[in-house]
């Protein structure tokens, strides 16, 4: 009997993080985005708790926040109009996104890991570090 086998697909992440004050270094875990070479997946996926964002920071611009993460979702889907033709490829995308910025949404650190389905593992990050 032939067993099948389960393809394991490597990937890269990183956590997207609401820093309100850049100078305190204080965050709250409000995405995620991964990229699978492999799999051809560049995906993101985000909730914001706003009575948490509140808690933290009572003068947060939640919708500058929620334009942020729909930039980040655009960037993900496909280079925008005007975006230089250096970011047309998803692993290039994936290094802009991930790369050490100051402002109120940041990338955490790239970790990586192993999934036979990166679409599904998006979602399941999603719940483990940020829900």
């Amino acid at each position: 009997m032939a067993r099948e086998r389960i393809v394991s697909h490597p990937y890269q992440y990183v956590v997207l993080r609401f820093v309100p004050r850049v100078d305190r270094g204080e965050c709250l875990n409000v995405g995620v985005v991964l990229h699978s070479q492999a799999a051809g997946v560049l995906r993101c996926a985000w909730h914001v708790d706003e009575a948490r964002v509140l808690a933290v920071a009572p003068d947060a611009d939640l919708e500058g926040l929620a334009a942020a993460l729909e930039a980040v979702g655009t960037m993900c889907a496909g280079p925008p109009p005007g975006v230089e033709a250096a970011l047309t490829t998803q692993g290039k995308r994936f290094g802009w996104l991930s790369a050490p910025r100051s402002t109120v949404l940041q990338p955490g650190p790239v970790h990586g890991g192993a999934c036979p389905d990166p679409d599904a593992e998006v979602d399941r990050l999603l719940d483990r570090l940020v829900r």
